[in-house]
């Protein structure tokens, strides 16, 4: 197994920790300390030994910031976490409070008197972070510190898990479509036009996309924690503990790169400001230590976006037909599963653990599973109202009758990376389950249907997918859909679709189609295709080239739910068309019983 169904902590423990961490803080010279859930890479999933947030307070969510003073603990989530952090969290010590209805440093700055003085690690955020925190807080006559030693991991001291080392492989050409070499000549081609000596990369997907290479640091991600110094001329440096190093990567890496131990960055970081070098940084992703060492003020440091970000999500044809062929293998899987679940769930003896363990199953059955992409959101009822909910022994409950069951999952395949939810009933769902499940379906066909010119962003588009639950004056709190990496991350930046996705949706991108609709103590749903950013192409009779997107995910939507009275004919068209693609390309990979499913399941839906 993959995944695991233990309970990650819980609110005992982190209300004593929190306490702990309280009482030292006036020696420390602080009025409070923050502790983001972030790691020295700034990835969104991070290894067991930067799980902090987590071991403080109880919160297992992969988004949030507690803010622990001498009188108060705060911890700041996103809507997708405000049901879970209730659950995980000491309430009777923690406030949550939900962002972007406030953030740290408002609240911070209304909180604390003049001449209050609040710590960080400048290990654990950006130099953008900072500076915006800074600001805020100077309003107030508030002081922002650094610290040397992390509170938190003095705390937690001997127990703290070790760095992992997680072997680091090769990802061949025929998946990478474009060598190591000529991604570093581009690389260096970039810095010499924009006379720049060297840029530092701190992102493990960017130094993994870079160098062509994937790591098993931290769960789940395909992705090596590392660090590295590209030059304008001669090899970059890659720091890189090289225990994790195979023989066949070794000699990979030997021709591209000076190999270096972790311990020697902070020499070498150094040794870019001793000789003056001009080196781009970028301050919204490198951790604040990289940027306060080559010097705060320093007009060589240029602020810049990490140059790999953009040109990873773009996708080149072998990475776009790698993941056609990861879709539908994982489509073939998914389908299995379905029709097992039909089968199954209804005698009310599969709870939400078996339903993880039996579709990581039958993915691994594809024979080159290597790994899934994120812990499998399995909500049954009331549990699928929590976005990000995550199964374990203490919360695992049965898939009942009547209710309606959230299964948002993916896998790592070397070719593709996938990440698809469905929405299942078990039994006979009630109206009202058929009528959202029906408005959160026109939101995704919204966005699978559209047409857009060059130049168009997430937030442009965002409302589409908003449009039929606006109208019927219901709405969720997450964004509609979020990059995904190949054979890397499952949440890819820049792109997105949501109210604050302002990077221009460009061909090559893969991105999540998912509105939703959460019914809290009830029941959830959400649909969740990938597709992919296509080349413009003219319209007849148009006047400019649009773009389109074109659906990846191959996996049947229950039929059960839809209400055909509420959609449009061009909404039922595009499902039925869905349909019979899904039934010619799976259908082939499936036998008996579960090709019957498949053949009932995607069956064209009429408009009476």
């Amino acid at each position: 197994m993959f995944q695991d169904f233990t309970a990650p902590a819980n609110p005992k423990e982190g209300s004593a920790r929190t306490r702990q961490l309280q009482a030292r803080l006036d020696s420390l010279g602080l009025d409070a300390f923050v502790v983001p859930r972030s790691d020295e890479h700034m990835g969104e999933y991070v290894p067991e030994s930067a799980e902090r947030l987590m071991w403080l307070t109880g919160f297992s969510g992969s988004a949030g910031m507690a803010v622990i003073g001498r009188r108060f603990a705060t911890l700041f989530v996103d809507g997708r976490y405000t049901l879970q952090a209730g659950t995980q969290v000491d309430t009777g010590l923690f406030n949550v409070v939900q962002i972007p209805e406030s953030s740290p440093g408002e609240w911070l700055a209304q909180k604390l008197p003049e001449g209050a003085v609040v710590g960080f690690d400048p290990w654990l955020h950006p130099t953008s972070w900072v500076k915006a925190l800074k600001a805020q807080l100077a309003k107030s006559g508030v002081k922002l510190k650094r610290v040397a030693r992390n509170p938190v991991d003095q705390l937690w001291g001997a127990s703290r898990p070790e760095a992992p080392l997680g072997p680091v492989i090769v990802q061949p050409v025929e998946y990478a479509g474009q060598s190591a070499e000529s991604k570093i000549a581009a690389l260096q081609k970039g810095l010499k036009a924009d006379r720049r000596d060297a840029v530092i990369l701190t992102l493990p997907d960017s130094i993994a996309w870079a160098f062509n290479i994937r790591g098993s640091d931290v769960k789940h991600n395909p992705t090596p924690l590392a660090f590295a110094i590209v030059h304008a001329s001669g090899k970059p440096e890659l720091f890189l503990d090289k225990r994790k190093l195979e023989p066949e990567t070794k000699a990979h890496l030997s021709g591209l790169v000076r190999l270096r131990e972790p311990a020697e960055l902070a020499v070498r970081v150094k040794a870019l400001k001793t000789a003056k070098r001009r080196v781009q940084l970028d301050e919204a992703t490198a951790a604040h230590w990289f940027r306060y060492t080559l010097g705060a003020k320093s007009e060589l440091v240029v602020d810049g976006r990490d140059p790999c970000i953009l040109p990873k999500a773009r996708k080149n044809a072998a990475e776009i037909n790698g993941s056609r062929a990861a879709h539908e293998r994982d489509g073939v899987a998914m389908a299995r599963y379905l029709a097992w679940l039909d089968r199954e769930a209804p005698s009310g003896h599969i709870d939400e653990i078996a339903a993880v363990t039996r579709l990581e199953e039958m993915r691994a059955e594809t024979q080159v599973l290597k790994e899934i992409s994120f812990d499998t959101i399995s909500g049954a009822g009331p549990n699928g109202a929590i976005v990000h909910y995550r199964v374990t022994e203490a919360t695992s409950r049965k898939l009942a009758k009547g209710e309606l069951f959230l299964v948002d999952s993916g896998a790592q395949y070397q070719d593709g990376t996938t990440d698809v939810t469905r929405t299942v009933a078990i039994g006979k769902p009630t109206q009202e389950m058929r009528e959202r499940f029906t408005l959160v379906l026109r939101g995704m066909i919204g966005i699978s249907l559209l047409r857009f010119p060059k130049g168009t962003n997430g937030a442009h588009i965002d409302a589409f997918a908003r449009t039929a639950l606006w109208n019927a004056g219901l709405d969720f709190d997450h964004g509609t859909g979020h990059g995904v990496g190949s054979y890397l991350s499952v949440h890819e930046g820049p792109q997105s679709i949501s109210k604050r996705g302002y990077v221009t949706l460009e061909a090559g991108m893969i991105i999540s189609n998912e509105p939703g609709y959460y019914k809290t103590g009830a029941y959830g749903i959400r649909i969740e295709n990938l597709v992919l950013v296509t080349e413009p192409a003219d319209i007849p009779g148009g006047e400019r080239p649009m773009h389109a997107f074109e659906t990846l995910t191959l996996v049947p939507i229950d039929r059960r739910l839809v209400e055909p009275a509420l959609m449009t004919p061009i909404e039922l068209d595009w499902l039925n068309a869905y349909h019979a693609r899904v039934r010619d390309a799976i259908g082939p990979h499936l036998t008996g019983a579960d090709r019957d499913w498949l053949e009932a399941a995607t069956s064209p839906i009429g408009t009476s």
